[in-house]
């Protein structure tokens, strides 16, 4: 098992990044910044601009990062840890560590549920949610960062275990409706109580996932009011399209995306909150691990699918992995600003690509290569053994 400890050298004091070629900031109101320099102290982002007008001088550390692009890690909305880097799901080791060679350097949990004999009495659940919290904030599979502690609502919970939780550090509700509950009033009150004390709620949406769980229609998930509609698009079997299209104009929350969910109702997720003008509400997730597996690319795919397909501009689809999902999940990644954690990832366009740059091979359905990840300013890989070879890889300098 890759440890917490994998990174390339220990937190900078000062980190200079040069000749980058392409900056994305993950920002949906300005997606492409006028910078070609980032500098880092101590792990996170202290300047953004052009080389010739930013003091390098004194560097730890320097990358050169060969005029590849340079954007914010990359945010997994939607996962179901369990135990470190270990799921029962597929019985599968490495997952985490599989999933930053694909530019991830952030996970959401929507719940510990492959978790086996997961407890499902209030003490059980609430016990299980605080280790859950306790145990990914003291281990950091490979670097990543993976905010779980995501109890699953049961029939029983009242108002003081919200603040219990809450207290105890968990800032996570599992999906809405893979537990008992599972009609709109009682989820809704929940949600208030959770939503009162800090607890960001995810409801599931659409038909059954696994055997044992239900359909997750309009009406529940508007009545439920969580903060984000988890995998709006089925994971796997989706609404109909009229629900579909409702969710997106009914309600203000997130609209969550997943590579594990339907391609063509995702498509008219996209479109409709396009049409809406609400693009800043879309973010990703892959829903992983689960039945079909896990997906490492799962992010980089859905960016790819939903920019080539969903004609959106590649430097808009990144924002959905990245400044979207760190504005809504209220986390401090995500952009590349001064100020913010330094969780970078370094792409170009793959090998013998049609496209000859990295926003033109994503806009033309490829997957870009990654060249490396950084988290904190610690480089926690390299050249990616999963995605396609990128043309260029940026370079350790010292």
């Amino acid at each position: 098992m890759a440890h917490e400890d994998a990174g390339k050298f220990p937190v900078s004091s000062k980190l200079v990044i040069r000749n980058i070629g392409l900056v994305l900031s993950g920002d949906l109101s300005h997606p492409i910044l006028d910078a070609n320099t980032v500098v880092v102290i101590d792990g996170r982002i202290s300047v953004v601009g052009r080389e010739k007008d930013i003091d390098t001088e004194g560097a730890t550390y320097l990358i050169d990062a060969n005029g590849t692009a340079l954007a914010p890690g990359l945010i997994d909305s939607h996962v179901h840890p369990v135990a470190g880097d270990w799921t029962p799901r597929q019985n599968q080791i490495g997952w985490i560590d599989s999933c930053l060679h694909g530019g991830v350097t952030t996970m959401i949990s929507a719940g510990e549920v492959h978790m086996p004999g997961r407890p499902k009495d209030v003490i059980g659940l609430k016990a299980m949610a605080i280790t859950a919290q306790r145990a990914f904030a003291a281990f950091r599979p490979s670097g990543v960062k993976v905010h779980a502690g995501a109890p699953v609502i049961e029939h029983g919970m009242v108002e003081e275990d919200f603040k219990a939780l809450a207290e105890a550090g968990v800032t996570l509700l599992g999906e809405v409706g893979l537990g008992s509950v599972k009609d709109g009033a009682t989820a809704r009150q929940m949600v208030a109580w959770a939503r009162k004390y800090g607890i960001q709620s995810t409801i599931h949406t659409g038909g059954p996932s696994i055997p044992g769980s239900s359909l997750i229609d309009k009406d529940i998930v508007l009545a439920a009011d969580a903060d984000i509609i988890g995998h709006i698009n089925g994971g796997h079997t989706a609404l109909p399209d009229k629900q579909i299209t409702g969710l997106c104009e009914e309600s203000p929350r997130g609209l969550e995306i997943v590579h594990n969910g339907n391609e063509r109702a995702a498509l008219l997720a996209l479109r409709t909150a396009k049409a809406l003008g609400q693009l800043d509400r879309v973010i990703l997730g892959t829903d992983a691990p689960a039945g079909s597996g896990v997906q490492p690319l799962g992010v980089l795919r859905l960016i790819s699918m939903l920019c080539s397909l969903g004609e959106i501009p590649a430097e808009i689809a990144f924002c959905f992995a990245t400044g979207n999902t760190a504005k809504l999940r209220k986390l401090d990644c995500g952009m590349i600003e001064a100020g913010r954690a330094a969780d970078f990832v370094f792409m170009d366009h793959a090998q013998h690509s049609a496209g000859t740059t990295l926003l033109e091979s994503v806009r033309l359905g490829d997957l870009p290569g990654v060249g490396m990840t950084m988290i904190d300013g610690v480089v926690r890989s390299e050249r990616s053994r999963n995605t396609p070879p990128a043309a260029r890889v940026p370079k350790i300098v010292k």
